[in-house]
């Protein structure tokens, strides 16, 4: 038999005084977590129902007006162009007080400036046009 010398003896039975954090940073994390999931289901947000995605094909009616601005600012009526913007206006006044209430869909080219758009836009305003649609690319389609 061999005998176990005495600071062998000594060691297994010292106090660590190292305080084990492995513990703690597992709780914390797992507090971090549940309350990054729960502060946004308690903050109070304002109700607002947002709109959803609708890709409806143009009914294109007799009385829609086809208006296009292509990226030089040029205005198109029905592929025809027009004078000016005074004529535009005038023409607009004419056709907005027909029954049904006519559409205006304006087609702008992606590299027309938002002012030259802008503008048919202020002069639907001021000829009493209700309803102006923005005519668009579809997105394509995912493979």
């Amino acid at each position: 038999m061999s005998m176990v010398p005495a600071i062998r003896a000594r060691d297994d039975d010292a106090v660590i005084a190292a305080i084990n954090t492995t513990p703690l940073v597992d709780v914390m994390l797992v507090l971090l977590i549940i309350f990054l999931i729960t502060i946004p289901i308690v903050v109070p947000t304002i109700a607002v129902d947002l709109p959803k995605e609708v890709n409806r094909p143009t009914q294109t009616q007799p009385e829609n007006i086809a208006i296009a601005v292509n990226r030089d600012g040029v205005v198109f009526w029905n592929e025809q162009p027009v004078a000016g913007m005074d004529d535009l206006l005038r023409r607009l006044q004419q056709r907005s007080t027909q029954e049904p209430r006519p559409e205006v869909h304006l087609r702008a080219d992606r590299n027309a400036l938002y002012e030259d758009v802008g503008k048919v836009v202020l002069a639907c305003q001021r000829a009493g046009i209700v309803k102006v649609g923005f005519i668009t690319e579809p997105p394509a389609a995912a493979p």
